[in-house]
Order: structure tokens, then sequence, then C-alpha cells
């Protein structure tokens, strides 16, 4: 599979990608209705941040708690109800009168949820296309998720100019039960990958074997560290430049969206295994030129080549899949997923942290200093993730969970 209009022609593919859309779209508006309502209500931003961001916060919880529902699960009864949870969360915060600390519960449980649908998503996503179209498919949705950020806020701005934050949080609650109907009459039946229960217990289990070989263990954290502390440089764009910030931001995504589209579409298998480690490191190389006076043209050019290595975390899930048993994919992509947004926090946390002490541009530089240097050490590590991985262990408890090679 080398084209979109083969993925396309995949079945099921198209109402997955199309749910997808949905959601996201769907998702960006509750979260710009949810702000502005909250601001209005308290005229405090950081709890207006708070209302935005807040799920990811409630879905790393669930990447420690909830995460081996992701493949106990029939794929497509949780997607729906995934969608459908959404759009009963929207709809509940539109409800005027809510007290905030119950908007506040719903926020945290909605994300609870959210932990859970993107190992299922992404699980589902490796089943529905052949062994060497994952790649494809998943740079399809990542582009995807791009471009309906852009239109769900463009949309979003739109309609908090005509209308109530209350009435655009009941369109979005529309989007997602469309999402819902798409996937319950557009996907098929299919049993869940894994048996057993669901539980705390073996949520920690299965995270503790995806992370027990050093192997998958460097995988993940070079999909998670160097990312994560780049997107630190980029929580800097508005302090940076106050005035062309926007310029920055949009140079950052259409980076992303090149480098998404190069690596799913034009690289061969052999050209993902050989660029993945130059794109790892030009993710953060270009970001050193910021400790030097840049034009706001130079510094989006800048930004825009460094986010063309965004893809290197493309290639390396990949080889992540390559590492894992299939009755446990679900979840390991799902803790793929939330390391990753939980880091991207933690970088742009650190880089407030020096841009207090420092100028600006040179705490951009050292957070790409310090992602080059991770990068380099989980290289001898990376050559592991090329080979064949190791045998399975046989389990030693009832509760134990298999990992096929």
């Amino acid at each position: 599979m080398r084209t979109y209009q083969d993925l396309f022609r995949t079945p099921e593919f198209t109402p997955l990608f199309a749910a997808s859309c949905a959601q996201v779209a769907s998702t960006t508006l509750n979260g710009l209705a949810l702000a502005t309502l909250v601001y209005a209500r308290t005229d405090s931003p950081l709890l207006a941040a708070l209302s935005m961001f807040g799920p990811s916060f409630a879905e790393l919880v669930g990447a420690t708690t909830l995460l081996s529902v992701a493949d106990r699960v029939r794929p497509r009864a949780a997607l729906t109800l995934t969608a459908l949870a959404g759009g009963l969360a929207g709809l509940a915060l539109a409800m005027p009168g809510m007290p905030l600390w119950a908007m506040f519960a719903v926020i945290l449980a909605l994300g609870l949820v959210s932990s859970i649908g993107g190992g299922v998503r992404y699980g589902l996503l490796n089943e529905i296309v052949p062994p060497n179209g994952y790649v494809l498919g998943r740079s399809a949705l990542n582009i995807s998720v791009g471009a309906m950020q852009i239109a769900g806020f463009a949309l979003g701005g739109i309609l908090l100019a005509v209308v109530s934050p209350r009435a655009t949080l009941a369109i979005s609650a529309a989007l997602a039960f469309v999402a819902a109907l798409v996937l319950r009459w557009g996907l098929s039946a299919r049993p869940a990958r894994a048996s057993g229960r669901p539980s705390v217990a073996a949520t920690w289990q299965v995270n503790r074997h995806l992370l027990s070989t050093p192997a998958r263990r460097a995988v993940y954290l070079a999909t998670w560290v160097p990312n994560g502390l780049v997107v630190g440089c980029e929580a800097l764009f508005v302090p940076y430049a106050p005035r062309s910030a926007a310029a920055l931001f949009v140079a950052a995504a259409l980076g992303m969206l090149f480098g998404d589209l190069a690596a799913g579409r034009f690289m061969s298998p052999q050209g993902r295994r050989r660029y993945v480690t130059p794109l790892r490191f030009l993710l953060a190389l270009p970001y050193l030129l910021f400790a030097l006076p840049l034009s706001t043209p130079v510094a989006a050019g800048v930004v825009a080549v460094a986010s063309i290595g965004f893809a290197s975390t493309l290639l390396l899930q990949e080889r992540l899949i390559a590492l894992i048993g299939e009755d446990v994919r679900g979840q390991a992509l799902g803790l793929h997923v939330t390391g990753m947004k939980a880091m991207q926090a933690a970088g742009a946390t650190l880089a407030g942290l020096v841009a207090q002490y420092l100028p600006v541009g040179a705490a951009m530089a050292v957070m790409a200093v310090a992602s080059l240097a991770v990068t380099a050490m989980l290289n001898p590590a990376l050559r592991l993730s090329n080979g064949t991985p190791p045998p399975r262990p046989q389990p030693t408890t009832a509760q134990a969970v298999a990992e096929r090679p």
C-alpha cells in the first residue's frame, strides 16, 4: 500500500477517518467554547486554560489505571460509546446554571474516557490496514487532525462571534453524535484483541511489560522526551515574538504536515529505517539558531524545517508495532499517545521556567540542546529496536498478559 487512494479503498478506513475528523472538530470547538465560558464566569486565565487542557491531565491518570480496557473491549462498541460520551458531555456543559466544580468534573471524566479511545482507535487502525499500511494510515489521520484543528478553531471563532458559548458547545456535541453514528454503522463488529477483565492491576502489568525491554523502552522514550522538549520551544513562541507568534505556529503546523505526508506517502520501508535518525536530530537542530537575532520570516522558516522532524515519531510508531504483540497493541499505542502528551506538558513547563532566567531565544536554544542530548543518548538503545524482538517469557500468574512475538 503506497498511495492515499489505496488507503481509502481499504474497507472501513473511510468511516474511521471521517469519524476521527468529526471528533477532532468537536473537541476543538468544545475546548474553545468552554475556555471562553469559564473565563467569562471567573475572569481567571488559569481556570480557562485548565478547562481547555484539563482532559490531558485526566488522560495521564487514565493511562496508568484504565488503559487495559483498550485491548479487552470490542473496538466498534468502545469507539461508538466514546463518541457518545463526548456528545453527552458537550450537552451537559451547555446546560445553564451548572456549577463550576461540576463542569470540571465532566471535563476530567471526559479525559478519562479519551485515554481509552486513543488506544482503541489506533489499535483498530492496525487491524484495518494491511501490515505495510500503518504508517500511511496514521499519516492520513495525523494530517486530518491538524486540518480539523485549524478548521475547528476558525469555525469556533466565527460561532462565538455570532452565538453564545453554550450554543457552540451544543454544536460540538452534535458533531460528536455524528461521529458515533458513523462509527456504529461504518465499522464491522470485531472481537476484543485480548481476553480477561480490564483492571488497574492489568493496566500496570502490561505497562511494565511494554517498558521491560531496552528496545521498547528506547522507542517510547524517543517518541516522548525529545519531542516534548521541542514542544517547550514552541511554548515560547508568544513571548519570543508577541506580534508574529501566529506565523510561527502556522509554520510549525505546515512543517509537521509536510513531514507526515512525506513519511507516509513517499518513503519506502527502507527509507523509513534510513531516515528516522536524521529526522530525530532535525527536530531540534534548527532551534539552536534562536540563540541569534532572527527576523520573523527567517524564524518561521527555521520552525518549519524543524517541524518536519516530527515525522520521526510516525516512523518510530511503526518500529514499536514490530516489537509488540497484537493482543496489547491498543494499550501500547495508547501509552505512546498519553506519554507524548504528558512530556509535551512537562517540556512546556520546563521551557517557561528556563525563560524566567534567560532571554527567550536563548531558552529555546537550551531546550534544543537538551533534546539533541537525549536523542544522542538514546541512539545505541534504538539500534536494538531494528532487530528481532526477543522471545516472550511465559506468564507466571493467571493475570499475566501474553505477548506474541
